[in-house]
């Protein structure tokens, strides 16, 4: 590639090391140059190469880097952000956007005005399983999709010890952190719904923050259940699609996750690829004839998303995760702690 984008990563955690910092290092398109890393010297040690710097502020400021990953608690999204979008880079931000749809809007407003990239990594989209999903949406196998859930469960008592995810600050629990994705799915399947209902709660002995929720999204002839608890030894198929034809069964069956944390790069051979016994079930019925089989599955990458920051950057080609689709599903997990609260229908 003629142009190398030059790239910092705000924090070296299990988002930095597993989730941004191999993509970076193999894609030709950019250079894993500079990170955060306050104490420990973990990215020196696996890329000898890179710039270590002990503060967010003092790296945004190197001239060199043109694009930042802002992965720092959900909290400091804003903060960060803003300070990088004002010094001119561009940006990734970590999923959820930000804590508030107010501060979403403000952010997109500031990239605009300086004509800079803004995207916010739901890496969720490039899963293996979703991707299925997707297809058989698009491919019209169902019909009209009348019913969807999607889940996204744990089975974990212990608290975390990262005191960011767990210790009541803002934008943390179940919702902010899992919901993300599951919200920023039902949005990229079916656009933002007329009106929800949320049952939002606490179910781990001395957890402080939320770690179950359901959530129901009502549309006009749609309805779409988003569930997740962290309470769930045996769980059920995450995707659950019922339309006019037929139905579409799926578990959550992404590999990549594991392969990174196994210390695997993004061009290992057969990257992201399911096994057979993790393939959907399709129930169905095409040109009159009931059809009833498991779909193969297409390989998870995330490294589609930086291929497509690497394209919006270069060639203006369209950002692969637009700031307002992230802004959209801060609103939704806002409108849902309303409805919780209240017990009710909120109208979007």
């Amino acid at each position: 590639m003629d142009k190398v984008i030059k790239t910092g990563i705000c924090s070296f955690g299990m988002s930095g090391q597993v989730f941004h910092a191999p993509f970076l290092y193999v894609n030709p398109g950019f250079e894993f140059t500079a990170v955060v890393e306050r104490s420990k010297n973990i990215a020196r040690q696996r890329y000898p190469d890179v710039k270590v710097y002990t503060t967010v502020e003092d790296m945004i400021a190197d001239p060199e880097l043109e694009l930042i990953v802002v992965n720092t608690p959900n909290y400091t999204h804003f903060d960060y952000v803003t300070k990088a979008l004002e010094a001119g880079k561009n940006v990734v931000v970590e999923k959820p956007f930000t804590v508030t749809a107010a501060e979403a809007d403000t952010l997109i407003a500031l990239a605009s005005s300086k004509k800079l990239l803004l995207s916010v990594y739901h890496n969720r989209r490039y899963d293996s399983d979703f991707k299925i999903v997707r297809q058989v949406i698009s491919d019209g196998l169902l019909g009209d999709i009348l019913e969807a859930e999607i889940h996204y469960d744990r089975f974990k008592e212990e608290l975390s010890y990262k005191k960011h995810k767990e210790g009541g600050l803002p934008g943390t629990g179940a919702l902010y952190d899992l919901g993300s994705h599951l919200i920023d799915q039902a949005l990229t399947l079916f656009g933002m719904p007329q009106s929800l209902w949320a049952d939002i709660r606490i179910i781990r002995r001395d957890s402080v923050v939320d770690d179950y929720f359901e959530l129901v999204l009502y549309y006009d002839t749609l309805r779409v259940r988003l569930k997740c608890s962290y309470l769930i030894r045996e769980a059920l198929p995450s995707y659950q699609l019922h339309g006019r034809a037929g139905s579409f069964i799926k578990t959550k069956s992404d590999i990549q996750e594991a392969q990174l944390q196994r210390g695997l790069l993004p061009n290992s051979p057969d990257w992201g690829a399911e096994q057979p016994h993790e393939w959907g079930l399709l129930h169905t019925e095409i040109n009159g004839k009931v059809v009833k089989q498991f779909l193969p599955g297409t390989n998870g990458n995330y490294m589609d998303y930086y291929n497509g920051i690497y394209a919006a950057l270069v060639n203006n080609a369209p950002n692969p995760v637009a700031p307002q689709d992230a802004s959209n599903v801060i609103r939704v997990i806002e409108a849902a702690f309303k409805s919780s609260r209240e017990g009710k229908v909120i109208s979007l």
